[in-house]
């Protein structure tokens, strides 16, 4: 039982290291394979749900729900790899991670940094933690738990990976 619990830990932090490559590709170079591409744009908002809600004069939510999506693998991932950290100490470092990610973009001059994006990540990091809450009770052990989200997380990494890969070539 030992030699599969070591297993499903090292798949899980196998999944987390691909998943961040995607998301920092994803936030940092906005899925785009050449830095030629990525142009040059530096603005910073500390004004939550200021300038990132309003486009052309009317609310956009979507890009928040996307911040929101992005960030919920996240808090899977965190929680199934440090149980036995606090709630507060996991929230922190989703939210780090997502500061980590903006300031990039500000020093590098890539994109807007904005409150808006670390809250809605943070948030979705959140909703990832209380979902893998809700799995461990559905399931009722944490090996459970573990092997059926790796399996769906296994899964989804390969088809975004091959959604990836069919999109370069479709783009080359």
């Amino acid at each position: 039982m030992e030699n599969k619990k070591t297993k499903q830990e090292t798949l899980t932090i196998c999944l987390l290291l691909v998943y961040l490559v995607v998301l920092t590709w994803i936030i940092l170079f906005k899925m785009q394979f050449s830095l030629k591409e990525l142009g040059y744009f530096r603005s910073i908002n500390i004004i939550p749900f200021h300038e990132s809600v309003i486009v052309n004069g009317r609310i956009e939510f979507s890009e928040i729900y996307d911040n929101i999506l992005i960030f919920v693998p996240f808090g899977i991932y965190i929680d199934m790899i440090k149980r036995k950290w606090s709630f507060v100490k996991k929230a922190a470092l989703i939210a780090g991670v997502s500061l980590i990610y903006e300031v990039l973009q500000f020093i590098f001059a890539i994109g807007a940094s904005d409150i808006t994006d670390i809250i809605g990540n943070t948030f979705g990091g959140i909703v990832g933690i209380t979902i893998y809450g809700v799995f461990l009770k559905l399931f009722k052990t944490e090996f459970k738990a573990n092997k059926i989200i790796n399996t769906i997380a296994l899964i989804g990494t390969i088809l975004v990976i091959l959604l990836l890969a069919f999109l370069v070539l479709a783009n080359n």
